[in-house]
């Protein structure tokens, strides 16, 4: 993927992908060919020209490969040394497979230690530019993996690419004007997917300290038997980390739910004050995905998906890592994420925008338009349950402020 040059005198957004990247990711069981539709639609409606949008530009960054170290710092060294080996793809020993939960969702395939290098480096290359002059704001739609585990692959997730990103963010600081030592940093990692961030909340559970410098937000569907089963996945307790946070939503969730949800996320938000938020962007909550569980609209009406994440992308003062992960209607969301990375840009498309002819375009029938066609399923989300998740992030809020003031 060729790299554009980017105007230095706007704000710059780094779109991280690569040819490489979207070849391995081809190989991938899960989402076959999602990240060559997501790629190949950005360029074909213009974003990744120069003068798409006044105010910022993009610039093309290749994901630079993460070594055994990189990955280390997180993943055990015997999951690496396994899935990393290309002769366990066909070899390997099945009882290893299954204790590493290479397995049923997750089975060994062709490419597999290439796909795990590049898309934890893809997330780790995110984080790096934030580093650079005048980039606020970096795009990895390859990324996202929040169900990988420190020692196990789960629900299509080989590596804990978001895990990563969060470690990396974590060890940056900023000199003390006082001449004392460094200020470490605040970020928030929000998960906007249907399913639970396991692996993510998991990962930094209960490892907040006296002064916490990071904040796990996931807003998710949760049920008996609905993967990933855990009990963080439920609404906040009075006796839970409030830097370990859920916001459990029913069947039908729709803009409706959204926009009030979105109010206890903007409470946390201002009591925490981040600065870096990373925002997981999985799609599959929308309208006509396959899971079928919530009716989520991609735009612009408060509340949808492109409402929620531009309160993010402009009005949170941070700087921001947007990661893809969940959407199992290939084409949507790949309108999706190319609508997205407009709203990135800071020039939001019109969802009415036509798909440009290109190599994918029959894939788009029959609208051949940038929306995703609205869904009519009831919304079970009432105002009875969202007063008590008004009620228990009112509570989480307080004990945030309280922490922070120490």
């Amino acid at each position: 993927m060729a790299t554009a040059e980017p105007d230095w005198e706007k704000g710059i957004v780094a779109y991280v992908a690569s040819a490489d990247l979207t070849k391995v990711s081809f190989l991938l069981p899960s989402n076959r060919n999602r990240s060559a539709l997501v790629h190949t639609l950005a360029r074909a409606l213009g974003l990744f020209l120069r003068n798409f949008s006044p105010t910022r530009t993009i610039a093309l960054v290749p994901p630079q490969s993460a070594g055994f170290a990189e990955l280390n710092s997180y993943h055990t060294k015997e999951y690496l040394d396994f899935v990393l080996d290309p002769n366990n793809v066909e070899g390997g020993d099945e009882g290893t497979k299954m204790e590493l939960g290479l397995e049923d969702d997750c089975p060994p395939f062709e490419g597999m230690a290439q796909y795990v290098c590049l898309v934890g480096g893809a997330s780790l290359t995110a984080v790096k530019m934030l580093c650079q002059a005048g980039c606020e704001l970096a795009v990895c739609w390859d990324g996202g993996r929040h169900h990988a585990q420190k020692l196990q692959a789960s629900g299509f997730c080989y590596v804990a690419d978001c895990t990563l990103a969060l470690m990396a963010l974590r060890r940056l600081t900023q000199p003390n004007p006082t001449a004392g030592l460094p200020i470490k940093m605040r970020t928030m990692y929000l998960d906007l997917d249907l399913h639970f961030s396991d692996g993510v909340l998991h990962a930094f559970h209960r490892m907040s300290t006296a002064s916490p410098h990071l904040l796990t937000f996931s807003i998710h569907h949760a049920a008996p038997g609905f993967f990933p089963t855990s009990p963080l996945a439920a609404l906040p307790s009075p006796d839970s980390d409030p830097f370990t946070l859920s916001l459990p939503l029913r069947p039908g969730a729709s803009n409706r739910t959204f926009a009030r949800a979105w109010q206890c996320v903007e409470l946390v938000r201002a009591a925490f004050d981040p600065d870096y938020v990373v925002l997981q962007c999985g799609v599959d909550g929308l309208a006509g995905d396959p899971c079928a569980v919530f009716n989520w609209a991609l735009g612009p009406d408060e509340g949808s998906l492109r409402w929620c994440v531009g309160r993010v992308v402009n009005e949170w003062c941070s700087k921001k890592v947007l990661l893809g992960r969940g959407g199992y209607d290939l084409p949507n969301a790949a309108r999706a994420w190319a609508y997205l990375t407009s709203v990135a840009l800071g020039h939001p498309l019109s969802l009415d925008t036509p798909i440009p002819d290109h190599a994918h375009f029959p894939t788009y029938a029959p609208s051949f338009s940038l929306d995703v066609t609205a869904g009519n399923m009831q919304d079970q989300n009432t105002s009875e349950y969202l007063l008590a998740v008004d009620t228990a992030f009112d509570a989480v809020v307080n004990k945030i402020t309280e922490r922070m003031a120490k």
